[in-house]
């Protein structure tokens, strides 16, 4: 199970973000609350990419460098990127500087791109994807959905977007809320999930 931990100031929150300071803004404010924003799920989805391997610490505290040195993550803007930018963000050292996940979100960008002219936004197409059952709080990796969306954004052409990179970004984004069951947010998710309108 996603167990909980009682904080300093009396509340219980996840006990993954309670593993370092950067977490608990992280934790409290974002992770979990349903996003329609285009180019925060974009955002999302390469950061997510870039991780792999490594820790959410690790991309967390370069994230205001990913932004700047990937336009802001505006994918129209990324899928013109070329050559000489792939060169450029490799010496950029505010960035995970791996020349595999620096073509593979701008190649990303175009795949966004052409999903947009298909479904009309990333978030109609993402929240598609959208579990219809309740989560249980349960930790896993993978579910049927993340298994799903992976084998589908791949077949579009998609590159770092494995099973277990489609789940975090759905939990992250708020496809499903994984906050424990007395977690302190998991109420306020709750209602904001009630409160979303689901993009069309």
């Amino acid at each position: 199970m996603n167990t909980s931990l009682l904080c300093t100031d009396g509340q219980l929150r996840c006990r993954w973000c309670t593993a370092t300071p950067e977490y608990m803004a992280y934790h409290d404010h974002e992770w979990g609350f349903p996003v329609a924003d285009d180019l925060r799920l974009f955002e999302k989805i390469c950061l997510e990419g870039f991780q792999s391997g490594l820790s959410w610490r690790t991309i967390l505290a370069k994230r205001e460098n990913f932004r700047a040195a990937f336009a802001g993550f505006d994918f129209h803007q990324v899928a013109r990127f070329t050559a000489k930018d792939v060169e450029r963000l490799l010496q950029d050292e505010g960035i995970v500087r791996h020349r595999g996940k620096i073509e593979a979100a701008i190649h990303n960008a175009g795949r966004a791109v052409e999903l947009v002219q298909e479904a009309g936004s990333l978030a109609a197409y993402f929240w598609r994807w959208e579990p219809k059952a309740a989560t249980s709080s349960e930790a896993v990796s993978t579910t049927a959905e993340s298994i799903a969306l992976s084998k589908d954004l791949k077949k579009r052409g998609w590159k770092f977007v494995g099973p277990t990179t489609a789940y975090a970004f759905m939990q992250a984004m708020g496809l499903v809320n994984d906050h424990a069951a007395d977690c302190a947010v998991r109420a306020r998710v709750i209602k904001a999930r009630k409160g979303f309108s689901k993009p069309t």
